[in-house]
């Protein structure tokens, strides 16, 4: 992240025995470009901010619980990494599907871009 090359973050939870994806949160990446000092050219954010922002994201995945249904078996997660093609992946990462969930439905949540 600290090389802005990460462009999206993908959290899959599946049932283990089946493989089946049950849940997939997407997370989609935004940075602001960097002067040469390596500071934010456009604006500062305060780590108060920051640290506000987050628990927002994590409100709005929290009470999403209601409208989900109970995973009741045995279940493990990915993480997918989307990068820039350009960006070269470490030696012990491997290629994935985009592990999509059929008749999937999708909740947009709030971006806490201000």
């Amino acid at each position: 992240m600290s090389k802005r090359k990460l462009k999206r973050l993908v959290l899959v939870i599946s049932e283990i025995k089946t493989k089946e994806v049950m849940e997939r949160w997407q997370f989609d990446i935004q940075t602001e470009e960097m002067n040469e000092e390596g500071e934010n050219s456009t604006r500062q954010k305060d780590e108060k901010k920051i640290k506000q922002e987050m628990s927002d994201v994590i409100r709005q995945i929290t009470a999403s619980v209601t409208f989900l249904p109970l995973l009741e078996e045995p279940c493990s997660f990915d993480v997918l990494i989307y990068t820039g093609k350009e960006t070269e992946a470490p030696s012990d990462w491997v290629e994935s599907s985009a592990c999509l969930i059929k008749n999937s439905e999708q909740n947009t949540f709030w971006s806490i871009l201000n």
